[in-house]
């Protein structure tokens, strides 16, 4: 009987449900166990297929696992690591899918044994929904995926991970905790803060009662960059407050160069600055079909079998 590799998803939301199912649809020699505290999202998980079996208590999904995906929430990885860390077997490699990687790479450091590998990884997807039901085994597919791996990591994991990434479609994409840190102020997090700021002008002002009769989907749309959780948003902006302090200083000139040119009635250079904009909208859709391939053309992805990559550090450990 052909020996399987154990991979666990801790959260079986719309991100670990769609990992769930690129893992199947990819034809591996592969258990799946899930676990998450919403026990109807995990049922939810299983039924869709998108993992094998269920298992309510996390220690025992996680202590025979190879791979371990923690496609949770930042601030709910560190309890998560607490937990597990003592249980976990030699060799174990742990990703993440949260979108900072500074502050997990310091928990992993600090909190798992040196005989587990940990590679930090933010896949650049949104989500249409925080729910199973909302997955789909092709939510990464022609999308970048941040991989971090943290300093003590065996080029072995950080392989294994990578394939990970290439079954589900994607294309690995390494950065420096630091790095990815200070590009996700500007990239994820100041829009969210914008978002926040409109919506708090908005409805604040004395003409909200009128005013919310007009608007439509623009304001829904920048709406929803804030999400439905409140508590994980200001742990996210406030965990990358040093990065998204410079990115808003940035834009706040930026307002203040915009809002002057209205106030002269400077239409010309208004324009240009118009043009500008639209102009590397435009260019940045054409880099991200292309999956910013930097103008050379992307090899084909060979898939690997994850059972190679796992087998090799099993052998060692019996010896």
């Amino acid at each position: 009987m052909q020996e399987k590799v154990q991979i666990t998803i801790v959260g079986t939301g719309c991100i670990g449900s769609s990992i769930g199912l690129a893992l199947h649809r990819a034809a591996q020699p592969l258990e799946i166990v899930g676990h998450d505290k919403n026990i109807e999202h995990a049922g939810a998980a299983r039924r869709m297929k998108a993992i094998d079996r269920g298992d309510w208590n996390l220690i025992n999904a996680c202590e025979n696992a190879d791979l371990i995906i923690l496609a949770l929430p930042l601030h709910a990885i560190e309890e998560t690591l607490t937990v597990i860390a003592p249980h976990l077997k030699a060799g174990c490699v742990i990703t993440d899918t949260a979108v900072l990687k500074q502050r997990v790479l310091t928990m992993a450091e600090r909190l798992l044994p040196e005989t587990v590998n940990f590679v930090g990884g933010n896949p650049l997807v949104r989500s249409p929904a925080s729910g199973p039901q909302a997955a789909s085994p092709n939510l990464f597919e022609g999308h970048l995926y941040c991989l971090t791996p943290s300093q003590r990591a065996h080029p072995e994991a950080v392989h294994l991970v990578s394939s990970l990434i290439t079954l589900l479609g994607a294309r690995p994409f390494y950065l420096d905790a630091a790095e990815h840190d200070g590009l996700i102020a500007g990239a994820h997090h100041l829009p969210q803060l914008l978002a926040l700021a409109l919506w708090r002008s908005a409805t604040t002002d004395c003409g909200w009662r009128d005013m919310r009769k007009l608007i439509g989907g623009n304001y829904d749309a920048i709406g929803s960059l804030m999400g439905e959780d409140a508590d994980a948003l200001c742990d996210e902006l406030f965990s990358n407050r040093a990065h998204l302090l410079a990115w808003l200083d940035s834009f706040a000139e930026q307002i203040r160069s915009l809002r002057a040119l209205l106030a002269e009635g400077m239409l010309e250079p208004l324009l240009q600055s118009s043009e500008q904009a639209i102009t590397a909208r435009h260019q940045w859709l054409a880099d991200q079909r292309k999956i910013f391939s930097e103008e050379l053309p992307v090899p084909p992805i060979e898939k690997p079998n994850l059972l190679h990559h796992i087998l090799p550090r099993r052998l060692i450990e019996k010896h």
